[in-house]
């Protein structure tokens, strides 16, 4: 009677925990607690496959390197002939004059003790090299870039308040993402794709942008645009900029970024601030250059560019661009959350309509349900009163697996109903094997309570064996699987180790209790 009773109380312990978490998902108003989310085949949803531009953020690193390499010879007083990026990733310098020579190569070794020199050729007093990095640097540059990518979106998709994304690295360069519930895709992909690149360059104010425009740009200065759109006429307006090359200021220095309303003209601007080194190098290029034009750029597209009227300290400052609000928040989160370290391309999108999850849970829960009342029949037809018995598991069971997955903040997919309805068939085959061996013991002559005990013991093993390999499967695709896969072992793996709760002690817990505390003299099996 005491094993009976602690028994009983583990099972209550489990039903009361199980229904606790089951219970949001009946009622979400009834109990503030997790509930089953659903992934993007039963939601609907985006599916994105984005491959990292790998190449580019080498080439970044490069120009990175360049531009650290040409201020420090600035800075050193080392005059050179040549400096500049040549096929792809290497660097070309030439450098004349012994003394420049050797204060170029302390430079070279100094700050600079990764780079690989590729060539290298001195003649009287000039030396010619190129300079490039090592294969394996430039593997982990590649790695580093998509590692980094994934973190970027995962901010921006957090920000974004899309409920339980599912975000992942596949293969070299690829990141999957499947943003259930999400509506608008086109808002939703320009969020995740947006390089978010911001820079701060001053305007080429002695050139001529129609000039520009004609092809006629004077060296150090690019062509960039302002695009505005008209509300009234809807009518798209390009400006032309044009504007230096080089970027005093980089988005690398932001700390955060908010949305803001202008009190005179009501209209949305992001107000950005910069780190305390960031708020510096501001604060020095706004008194170096008062009355000049400063452009504010995004991904090579001027927002503004404001006169600066005098020295900027505190480290902040606004971009205005005739926003609506929903644009300047997705231009806060993309700031925010940082700029991609490189470009990505989208190579595949698929798109689930709500309707179409709608009906995906209804065609799975009808599946279920017709599987599960031919299972039940079957117990109460081929095992009369014990088969009930076993039902009565076997419900518990789904209750259990549906707890696990709310408990745990699983995602309940198509493939996952799979997985609950071959649980349904794994879960009466353990009572199976029970009752077969019960029936067995019986026609040898023992007793009702012998023949359960010997049917259970006997069976325990061979239901055990079979349960822990298959748990074991569940494990491993739930470890190297992805998307659809890791849905259905998830809910293996739950139905495993429920159906082992339920057939062992659920289902003899209940024997005990009619044969112990009834006193049932005949077994109906």
């Amino acid at each position: 009677m005491r094993n009976l009773s602690w028994r009983l109380v583990l099972v209550l312990a489990v039903i009361i925990v199980a229904v606790v978490h089951i219970l949001p998902t009946i009622s979400p108003g009834l109990w503030p607690h997790k509930k089953i989310n659903l992934g993007l085949d039963l939601q609907g949803g985006m599916h994105l496959v984005l491959e990292v531009d790998t190449e580019k953020a080498v080439e970044s690193t490069m120009d990175r390197i360049l531009e650290e390499m040409r201020n420090l010879m600035r800075q050193a007083h080392v005059r050179y002939t040549t400096l500049e990026r040549i096929q792809g990733n290497n660097i070309r310098v030439a450098v004349s004059g012994q003394k420049e020579i050797e204060a170029f190569q302390e430079i070279l070794d100094d700050e600079f003790p990764g780079l690989r020199a590729a060539s290298r050729s001195v003649t009287a007093d000039r030396l010619e090299m190129t300079l490039d990095l090592p294969e394996r640097e430039v593997a982990d540059i590649e790695r580093m870039a998509v590692s980094q990518a994934l973190e970027t979106i995962r901010n921006r998709i957090d920000q974004f308040g899309v409920s339980e994304p599912d975000i992942m690295r596949q293969g070299k360069q690829r990141i999957l993402i499947q943003l259930p519930g999400v509506e608008d895709t086109q808002r939703a992909k320009a969020l995740i794709g947006k390089t978010a690149q911001l820079e701060f360059k001053l305007l080429d104010e002695a050139g001529d942008a129609a000039a520009a425009e004609k092809g006629q740009i004077p060296p150090g200065s690019e062509l960039l645009y302002q695009t505005r759109t008209d509300p009234e006429t809807n009518r798209t307006v390009r400006t032309p900029y044009l504007v230096r090359k080089r970027a005093l200021l980089t988005g690398a220095y932001l700390t955060d970024a908010r949305v803001q309303i202008d009190s005179q003209y009501n209209e949305p601007y992001v107000s950005i601030k910069f780190d305390r080194k960031g708020a510096r190098i501001f604060e020095r290029i706004t008194g170096e250059n008062v009355k000049k034009r400063l452009a504010i750029v995004l991904d090579n597209r001027v927002y503004s560019a404001p006169v600066i009227q005098e020295k900027i300290a505190g480290g902040e400052a606004r971009i205005t661009g005739n926003f609506t609000t929903e644009e300047a928040r997705d231009l806060a989160i993309v700031l925010r959350a940082g700029a991609l370290p490189a470009p990505v391309e989208i190579l595949e999108e698929r798109t689930v309509g709500p309707s179409l999850g709608h009906d995906s849970i209804r065609k799975g829960l009808t599946s279920m349900a017709v599987g599960g009342l031919l299972v039940v029949l079957f117990m109460l037809v081929y095992y009369k009163a014990s088969g009930l018995i076993a039902d009565f598991a076997l419900a518990l069971n789904i209750l259990f697996i549906a707890a696990g997955l709310a408990g745990f903040g699983a995602t309940l997919t198509l493939p996952g109903i799979a997985g609950i309805i071959l649980t349904i068939g794994m879960a009466v085959d353990a009572n199976v094997l029970i009752f077969e061996r019960i029936r067995e013991e019986l026609h040898v002559g023992k007793t009702p309570y012998a023949a359960v005990s010997a049917g259970f013991d006997r069976a325990t093993l061979t239901i055990l064996d079979a349960n822990v390999t298959t748990l074991i499967a569940a494990l491993v695709l739930f470890q190297f699987g992805t998307g659809p896969i890791k849905g259905f072992a998830v809910t293996l793996s739950l139905g495993v180790l429920s159906s082992l709760f339920t057939a062992l002690i659920v289902s003899r817990l209940i024997f005990d209790y009619l044969l112990v505390v009834r006193r049932t003299k005949a077994l109906s099996i």
